[in-house]
């Protein structure tokens, strides 16, 4: 079975013999344009027509009415959640199962990750756990907020991830948090493009964030992006995304901590470009899930399906193996024959800067960390090559 594998994946991507990375970006539009449009104007680092551009054609297409860009998804998930108010004393709820940026961005508050278990359906954020751990651990105090009884702290806040792609159960997380006021921020870096109960992740929350990583469905280089549908925190994320320099023609003031977080124009150009392919992107992407789906289909491996009700970017398809030995043995025979393969993270809680964070029962986590392998998933385009 492992070298039919091999042979499945070598014959999909038309490679008989090169290296299959597991995920190339694909530049078939305008980056060339846009990019020369950009240094021929000479501005190339925060102030340009690129960024404005970007930001407003991720507003329109993902149905927000503000996107504020930043450097890269893990620094726009910082200004989030300063932006919910997370203060140094609070809990923040994410997964264990989630790449590390996730739960490094909470850490950057001064808070603590709260680590609660997964769903089967999603890999993503289970909200039947979260409840139970609440209802268990937590209470309602006179100020309206949560607080765990255990540490006293404010649980604050809430990061769902959308693994590789796939929404996690919105409506019913939705429904936790305003339950116990905790605020909800997306984290929809790998699932642009991805629409649960016909409507585009990032967008269910107080924000939603989103990552232009050159591994990505599509790629600025670097970058990332907020959304929101609150003008005041649009416009105090852009503020603060840029120093908290207050206007002026020529003082430098500035009138809170800020951070240079702001992307620059020639990433945005990039970006830009990108953008205008993501419709094709997203249709090669699930025609090539869709081959993965038949071919696994009765083996001893499962081809992890998007959830029921969404309809996933699929930007990276992964397989379970049975157990971890045949996960290891998936991974090396393929890596050992040119085909890049992939394990699922570590979980968050099993890292040294994490493993005093309070944890619920996270035995779906572990279940997929035993057993997931991301196999290659970059847009088959007939005839393209890389320059």
């Amino acid at each position: 079975m492992l070298h039919k594998i091999v042979q499945f994946i070598r014959s999909t991507f038309h490679e008989p013999t090169e290296f299959i990375p597991l995920h190339d970006p694909r530049f078939i539009g305008n980056e060339k344009q846009y990019l020369n449009e950009c240094i021929d104007s000479n501005f190339v680092s925060s102030v340009g027509e690129f960024v404005g551009r970007f930001e407003k054609i991720c507003a329109e297409y993902t149905g927000a009415k503000y996107a504020v860009a930043a450097m890269n998804g893990t620094s726009a998930l910082h200004i989030a959640l300063l932006m919910a108010g997370v203060k140094s004393t609070d809990e923040v709820i994410t997964q264990p199962l989630t790449f590390i940026a996730t739960a490094n961005a909470i850490s950057y508050t001064g808070a603590s990750p709260l680590f609660i278990d997964v769903d089967r359906e999603t890999m993503g954020l289970s909200p039947s756990r979260m409840e139970e751990f609440l209802e268990a651990n937590a209470i309602m105090k006179d100020d309206g907020y949560c607080y765990d009884k255990v540490t006293g702290k404010r649980i604050s806040a809430c990061i769902p991830m959308h693994t590789f792609g796939h929404p996690v159960k919105l409506k019913e997380l939705v429904a936790v948090c305003n339950k116990y006021n905790i605020a909800l921020i997306e984290d929809a870096a790998e699932s642009i493009g991805s629409v649960y109960r016909g409507k585009q992740t990032g967008t269910f929350g107080k924000m939603g964030i989103f990552s232009f990583n050159g591994n990505k469905i599509i790629t600025s280089g670097g970058g990332g992006m907020i959304v929101t549908d609150d003008e005041t925190v649009a416009k105090h994320a852009k503020h603060i995304t840029t120093q908290a320099k207050v206007p002026h023609k020529w003082e430098f003031v500035h009138d809170e901590i800020g951070y240079n977080y702001r992307l620059t124009n020639i990433n945005a150009a990039l970006g830009c470009a990108q953008m205008e392919s993501l419709p094709k992107f997203i249709q090669l992407k699930r025609e090539l899930a869709e081959k993965y789906r038949a071919f696994f289909d009765g083996s001893e491996y499962i081809f992890f399906p998007e959830p029921e009700g969404c309809c996933s970017n699929y930007w990276l398809n992964a397989v379970l193996a049975k157990d971890r030995e045949h996960r290891d043995e998936l991974l090396a025979h393929t890596n050992s024959n040119g085909v890049m393969t992939r394990p699922i993270w570590r979980l968050m809680n099993e890292l040294p800067m994490f493993m005093n964070c309070r944890c619920g029962n996270l035995e779906n986590s572990g279940w997929f960390e035993e057993r997931v392998v991301n196999i290659p998933s970059s847009a088959i385009i007939q005839g393209y090559h890389k320059n």
